[in-house]
């Protein structure tokens, strides 16, 4: 590739920018779509890696059955990886590596919508998986991470990322800990949801759901990593924060500030990191930088894949690479108009919708839900910000200052805020949350619920078939 030549980029000018992709689309008038993304392990039942060519052959088998998808990227090798609906949005992919499987459903006005098409995807690829002694199932962590091969899908995106997540040592003059698990996206699965907003809700919607994280992880944490860290039962947060996405704080987690207006976020977004780009359709990582003092620079020397050799490359950063400025909070705007809130694990397929159903009820009663978690004595005003308990919170073992009677009894008021909200609506997607009381009576969470089953000697094959029944 040719070396760029251009000029330095004001700051003035990278924070319009920043408004026009991420806030402006805020802008454009209240709407109420949904959008429900799931990632859904693959196992291979005789204990050996995940077979990649059987996942090939039934990813084409279900181009055969359901014509209206297309092929939407191919890897190096020509195996699709990415298949789209163009009609409904409806993306089939496969996240980060061949072991982990991706259903992205297309926005909707009523998540019922949303769930009948799932549960038709999620048949054919289980029923024919099954066929060859492999299955799916809704575990945050694959419990079968042991015998697969962690390898990137083959193509620029995937190596590239992995590639930065494998660079930690490069920064170990840094005072944080780094884990060991940089391929962790290739046996975590998240349950995420995006949701219209408008400008006029956008701040106090990244308020209030900021202080809900913590009860979040209550109610859903499925992600235990087993035989190394029982635990934590949303391992997922640390393998966020202790890795390169978490070099800069501000990147991962939650905004542990209160925002008052769109120039607080604007400032916010403005503190960012970035750290790869597109050049001539390569991907390019460079050390991860914030996104003004990334600007501010006449060249970046930065690296990228060209038919499998990393080479060097100096170039000038262009302002469309904002495109590229990738965050992974808990509460991710994007440039659709809508808030992803990614801090959820993949739930018992069974209760697929819940996670779905829980925001978009809250949502629709956000006023009465910022009374309760300003009012709330339970976790808050006990010297911890909503980090901080959202850390202790997904701990086995609750913190002495929480009564856990008064914590379930302050999940279930938040639960019927939740159900409030959704009646309004009055498609019926109440029904989605009735999983969610049954945990809170019994004070529990998926990733509990699995080790008191494993104490009590069930087999973990079992719980890999109940958890993945519908």
């Amino acid at each position: 590739m040719q070396k760029s030549t251009g000029t330095i980029i004001s700051e003035d000018v990278v924070k319009k920018e920043l408004y026009d992709r991420f806030i402006e689309p805020t802008t454009h008038g209240y709407k109420d779509f949904v959008g429900i993304e799931v990632e859904i392990p693959i196992l291979n039942l005789d204990k050996k890696a995940v077979n990649f060519m059987l996942v090939h052959e039934v990813t084409e088998q279900f181009l055969t059955k359901f014509k209206q998808f297309k092929r939407n990227v191919l890897d190096n090798q020509g195996h699709a990886c990415s298949l789209i609906d163009e009609t409904t949005g409806d993306i089939v992919s496969y996240d980060c590596s061949y072991n982990n499987l991706e259903f992205s459903l297309g926005k909707e006005r009523n998540l019922f919508n949303v769930y009948d098409r799932f549960v038709e995807y999620y048949k054919f690829f289980k029923d024919s998986f099954e066929k060859h002694n492999h299955t799916l199932t809704g575990l945050g962590i694959n419990p079968y991470r042991i015998y697969n091969n962690h390898v990137p899908i083959p193509n620029e995106r995937y190596q590239m990322l992995y590639r930065h997540l494998c660079s930690y040592s490069r920064y170990s003059k840094l005072p944080m800990y780094f884990h060991d698990h940089p391929e962790y996206g290739m046996f975590s699965s998240a349950s995420q949801v995006q949701l219209d907003v408008t400008e006029e809700e956008l701040i106090k919607t990244i308020n209030v759901f900021s202080k809900l994280e913590p009860l979040k992880a209550v109610l859903f944490s499925n992600s235990v990593l087993l035989g190394e860290n029982e635990e934590l039962l949303c391992i997922r947060d640390m393998f966020w924060q202790d890795s390169t996405h978490g070099i800069n704080p501000h990147n991962i987690g939650m905004y542990d500030t209160e925002l008052h207006n769109t120039d607080d976020l604007l400032n916010y977004l403005a503190s960012l990191n970035i750290y790869c780009t597109m050049r001539e359709n390569y991907y390019i990582n460079f050390p991860t930088i914030n996104v003004l003092e990334y600007f501010s620079k006449e060249s970046v020397m930065g690296e990228y894949l060209d038919k499998g050799q990393i080479k060097e490359i100096e170039f000038t950063p262009k302002l469309e690479d904002i495109e590229y400025l990738r965050s992974f909070k808990f509460l991710d705007l994007t440039y659709r108009g809508t808030i992803e809130y990614r801090s959820s694990c993949t739930q018992p397929i069974k209760d697929v919708m819940t996670v779905g159903a829980f925001q978009l009820g809250l949502k629709h009663n956000l006023n009465k839900l910022e009374k309760l978690l300003d009012d709330d004595e339970v976790i808050y005003h006990h010297g911890y910000n909503a980090t901080e308990l959202r850390k202790l919170l997904i701990k086995k073992d609750l913190p002495s200052f929480i009564n856990e009677d008064d914590l379930y009894g302050l999940l279930y008021e938040v639960l019927e805020l939740s159900k409030e909200g959704l009646i309004k609506r009055g498609f019926g997607e109440e029904q989605f949350l009735n999983s969610l009381y049954e945990r809170v009576e019994k004070h529990t969470n998926p990733a509990r619920r699995m080790l008191t089953l494993l104490e009590d000697g069930c087999n973990i094959e079992t719980i890999i078939k109940e958890y993945g029944e519908l």
